[in-house]
């Protein structure tokens, strides 16, 4: 199956969202896995589909921040110091099949990138089979397959999340974002502030290591389809049409939702 990339400049939280909705219908129409990676400007939270917005107004640390609701499931998301995916592909390819087989194929290559970089990162495994975890933020959460960085020094059984994931499931494809915590975020409180790469790997990883990275993460997702990484260089879709579709991102009765 072809693996298309987009590179897109960064936007804000509705014109994101838009797009990738639309990302997967891509996926759909080409028969093949699509991706998207880009940024948010400005600094964002980002709600699990599922999430009321009350307990989002109700978090100190993230007063004044605006809110999206993603279409896919999980934790909140502050974005504006990480680098997120978008990948969508039919549900009839085997990654399809059931939400952990897409997760792990995505987090494996990450893993394995950040190990290729010098860096040591595990895919979190819970001690119990099922075991929930509702915490408010992402970043907060451990669910199987979660990438994350062991801190010699501090310590601690759960180490430092720095990747996690979450899917939507469509009629005919699968949407699933993504996120690489870069570095801590300065513009929301600490309870809303986590460690990224930059903190974590001090000396071995900064914001020029970020395209090799992320570009050997795309290759090895590549392989596991059995295909290449094919970058397209225009951003991912006609701008008016992502304005369009984003109104609805935008609008309270959306974000309010639940």
């Amino acid at each position: 199956m072809n693996l298309h990339v987009w590179w897109d400049e960064p936007a804000d939280g509705p014109f994101n969202m838009a797009a990738d909705e639309l990302l997967a219908e891509a996926a759909g129409e080409r028969n093949a896995c699509c991706v998207r990676v880009y940024g948010w400007t400005p600094t964002t939270v980002s709600l699990g589909g599922f999430q009321p917005s009350d307990a989002a107004r109700s978090v100190e640390a993230i007063a004044g921040i605006p809110l999206v609701r993603r279409p896919s499931g999980g934790g909140a998301i502050v974005h504006g110091s990480d680098l997120t995916y978008a990948i969508a592909l039919p549900r009839s390819h085997p990654w399809g099949a059931r939400p952990q087989h897409l997760y792990d194929a995505v987090h494996e290559a990450m893993r394995r990138a950040l190990t290729d970089a010098g860096i040591d990162a595990f895919l979190w495994r819970p001690a119990a089979a099922g075991q929930a975890d509702d915490a408010f933020f992402c970043f907060d959460r451990r669910s199987a397959g979660d990438v994350v960085m062991f801190d010699a020094e501090v310590g601690g059984a759960r180490g430092h999340k720095i990747m996690g994931s979450a899917q939507r499931r469509f009629h005919a494809t699968v949407l699933q974002h993504g996120s690489l915590l870069l570095a801590r975020n300065r513009h929301v409180g600490r309870g809303a502030c986590h460690p990224g790469l930059e903190d974590l790997a001090a000396g071995r990883f900064s914001a020029a290591s970020v395209r090799p990275l992320v570009e050997r993460w795309l290759a090895l997702v590549a392989v596991g389809l059995g295909s290449q990484a094919m970058t397209t260089a225009a951003g991912f879709a006609d701008e008016n049409l992502v304005r369009r579709r984003a109104a609805g991102f935008a609008d309270d009765r959306w974000t309010d939702r639940r």
